[in-house]
């Protein structure tokens, strides 16, 4: 007996025709550097060229963090300030990978934005990202007025992985007293590590990213941890307490196995007491903040998410 919802809507119609038309799938079938190189290779939209950005290095717990800052086209007084983390499966992406995204961050939250290359797996397992994603929070916390930006209004985002790691961060910036985060914006998460979840089933093979996908990527970030008991640290939402965290969007797609992952841990946190809301876009798939500027569905998501992040920082 199927176990797909066939009353639920169909794919975006134009997302679909893109995606016949660029096929993409995230996979380690062909090893770890052909899905980088896969990633890093797809063609993209050229989103705000007169943007002021800047590469730098920074220090970190194994060497250098590169790192990459947007600056709004505006003005006004000191901006706030955005650390964003990629995605990628925690094993492939990059600066270049989501230079867009990040531009649409700065332009569309009037914030600055910085891009962070943490270390990716397998070469650098759990907890290698997230010792690099609190590094990197730390110096900008330190160093807002080096940025011409307010690091006190500081918000946590990232997609995919990125959001995982975005979650993870704002725990451990709560259990440490700060840096304070203003807000959370989360782009479908991994936050549980449940494959029971149902969208798991329902989406097995879907899009962009399917139920295989994740369980190698999985495997190659958790390194020596167990995946049947994987710490906060890896899986925020199995955290004990979830009380006094940050506000938090949290953005899943409807044809995506990691949709459930979002909605529970939107639920978690709203029984913790934080403020929290879930949009789920139900044509969409895995990713689609990328296909932001071309499929208008995603371009519309990106938008209600981002005049959130802007009202919290604003």
């Amino acid at each position: 007996m199927s176990t797909v919802d066939d009353s639920r809507p169909a794919i975006d119609p134009i997302l679909q025709k893109v995606l016949d038309a660029v096929p993409f799938r995230m996979s380690v079938a062909d090893g770890v550097d052909a899905a980088r190189r896969q990633l890093r290779d797809l063609p993209r939209r050229e989103f705000y060229p007169e943007l002021r950005v800047e590469n730098r290095s920074i220090d970190g717990p194994a060497g250098p963090i590169n790192i990459r800052i947007y600056w709004p086209p505006t003005d006004h007084p000191p901006p706030p300030v955005i650390l964003f983390f990629h995605g990628g499966g925690f094993i492939a992406g990059d600066l270049d990978t989501h230079d867009g995204t990040c531009r649409q961050h700065a332009v569309g939250a009037d914030a600055v934005v910085v891009s962070v290359d943490y270390r990716l797996a397998p070469e650098h397992p759990y907890p290698a990202a997230i010792d690099d994603a609190w590094a990197a929070t730390q110096w900008i916390a330190a160093h807002g007025d080096e940025l011409d930006a307010d690091a006190s209004r500081l918000a946590l985002a990232g997609d995919s992985a990125g959001g995982t790691i975005s979650a993870v961060i704002a725990q451990r910036a709560r259990d440490n007293g700060g840096p304070p985060i203003r807000f959370q914006m989360l782009w479908y998460p991994s936050t549980m590590w449940d494959p029971s979840l149902p969208s798991f089933t329902e989406n097995a093979k879907a899009a962009i990213l399917d139920r295989d996908a994740i369980a190698a990527f999985s495997r190659y970030y958790a390194g020596e941890v167990d995946l049947s008991d994987p710490p906060p640290g890896m899986a925020p939402g199995r955290a004990e307490n979830l009380a006094g965290l940050p506000p938090a969007y949290i953005a899943v797609a409807g044809y995506d196995p990691l949709r459930d992952d979002g909605i529970q841990y939107g639920e978690l946190l709203a029984a913790a007491g934080v403020p929290v809301e879930v949009d789920n876009a139900e044509t969409l798939v895995h990713g689609y903040v990328g296909y932001a500027g071309v499929v208008p569905a995603a371009t519309a998501a990106l938008d209600r998410a981002l005049a959130v992040l802007r009202a919290a920082l604003q």
